[in-house]
């Protein structure tokens, strides 16, 4: 069997070039070839010594002024170009880096570079940006068309603004809550009126907004309004608002309401159960006609809106008490949303608590705590009668006096440990005493730091001084 041939690669070895390579020593020694090769640059070369005395000129350059490029050489730059800067540069030996310059009516960017070596100035080194002049000039409409565009954007991330919760921010675990997730989805999917109810702190309009998010009006205003935080005679002005002179003290412009406001995205009617008599009548037509009439006003105006609404209300009990009109309340509830309160939901509890947390630590630039298992406990065995809004204030509360990074019962407040685990005769379980050792902790801490004043320490604690002395009297304190 013949034997294969191999052909070795040559490596470079780790000699010194050869001869027959050109050094830049080579290249550059000759002035000649240094002309040469500044004058394949496509844009303009100016070299001057310190005193701004030019000493070369590349021909793009000297075309592009209109002059001999020999002549130009012993010239002073100014002579040259009036507006020039090298002079200055080599006197002060301060570089301008990209400086606009006047050239012939042209905007010019401009690098002007001073040479220096072991500290002496030996030239001052111009590039002049001219070979491109009509990119720059694309450049620049491109920039005033994205200036624009950028305009627009920022009006409507302004409108964005508005709304801070989308379908993600719907935290918890629980089936109902998923549950709720898939109908915003689906309320988001449709144009119809939505009626969101749920008692108060449940979180009614995270919902409203996060309908509004997914859906294609998310780019469009989100309006809100409570309908029980503005007094009856001033609500039908700032829901249709009012032509100049509609009124004594009106503006004399006139003013858009709300759902002149929503044109094209979402008008949030929160509390609707509390809107006054007169007004209903009016809402259900702007309801079925899409259109009203502004107080003072003598021709309707259209709007193209969606309408979700909220309340804490149980608002079939209204309509059978005739507090509410039916044919409204029908109109209203075409797709309806019920929020369970947050102690039907346990499971919420804890993801909902840490989420708070994370929030809150975030905006104030702190590192989030952790929840000590027996918190999480007396968490999930509270009733939370104001819902998520409570958990939130009670996090919110406890944090700003944390003095560590975990969060211990008797960190909380106490009233939220005596509802969690109230006192009666059944043997002691390990949750009731852990809540009952917190207690004493946070009696003791107020007592000590209100020197024994029972009327402040109780006051400190939230708690009526009556409740103090019961509790201090079930938990055997010295009172």
């Amino acid at each position: 069997m013949g034997k294969t041939a191999v052909h070795k690669t040559a490596v470079p070895s780790g000699d010194p070039p050869n001869k027959a390579r050109v050094t830049m020593k080579e290249l550059f020694q000759d002035p000649h070839t240094v002309g040469l090769f500044l004058d394949q640059f496509p844009n303009g070369v100016l070299i001057t010594d310190p005193d701004g005395y030019v000493i070369f000129i590349n021909k793009p350059y000297s075309r592009f002024l209109g002059l001999d490029q020999q002549a130009q050489i012993g010239r002073h730059c100014t002579e040259v170009i009036a507006t020039s800067r090298m002079h200055i540069v080599g006197k002060t030996g301060q570089a301008e880096i990209n400086a606009a310059m006047l050239i012939q009516g042209e905007n010019i960017v401009v690098q002007r570079i001073p040479i220096i070596k072991e500290g002496r100035k030996l030239a001052v080194f111009g590039l002049v940006m001219f070979h491109c002049i009509q990119d720059f000039h694309k450049l620049g409409n491109k920039l005033k068309l994205l200036e624009s565009k950028v305009e627009i954007y920022e009006k409507e991330l302004r409108a964005l603004r508005q709304t801070r919760y989308t379908v993600e921010s719907i935290i918890g675990d629980s089936e109902s809550q998923q549950r709720l997730k898939q109908l915003v989805f689906r309320a988001a999917a449709n144009n119809l009126t939505v009626l969101i109810t749920g008692e108060s702190g449940c979180g009614k309009e995270l919902y409203a907004q996060a309908i509004h998010n997914a859906g294609p009006r998310r780019l469009k205003p989100f309006v809100r309004i409570n309908a029980s935080a503005i007094p009856a005679e001033l609500l039908e002005s700032e829901l249709f608002g009012y032509e100049k002179g509609a009124f004594t003290g009106a503006k004399s412009s006139g003013k858009r309401g709300k759902f002149h406001m929503a044109h094209q995205g979402t008008l949030f009617l929160d509390e609707i159960g509390d809107l006054p008599p007169a007004i209903q009548p009016k809402l259900l037509r702007v309801l079925e006609e899409k259109e009203f009439d502004m107080v003072g006003g003598t021709a309707p105006v259209h709007s193209d809106f969606r309408l979700v609404a909220a309340t804490n209300r149980n608002l079939e009990a209204m309509v059978e008490e005739r507090r509410f009109r039916s044919d409204l309340y029908y109109r209203l509830n075409v797709f309806n949303i019920h929020i369970p309160p947050l102690r039907e939901r346990p499971d919420d509890i804890l993801p909902q608590a840490r989420f708070f947390l994370n929030d809150l630590a975030e905006e104030w630039s702190i590192a989030t705590p952790t929840l000590a298992p027996e918190t999480e406990k007396v968490l999930k065995a509270y009733p939370w009668p104001g819902n998520s809004r409570e958990l939130r204030h009670i996090l919110q509360r406890t944090m700003a006096t944390l003095d560590n990074d975990t969060i211990h019962p008797g960190d909380l407040p106490l009233h939220l440990l005596t509802r969690a685990c109230p006192s009666h005769p059944m043997a002691v379980s390990p949750l009731k005493k852990t809540v009952q050792d917190a207690e004493i902790k946070a009696i003791q801490a107020a007592l000590k730091a209100c020197d024994n004043n029972k009327a402040k320490a109780a006051k400190m604690l939230s708690i009526h001084r009556t409740l103090l002395y019961r509790r201090m009297k079930q938990l055997g304190m010295e009172i």
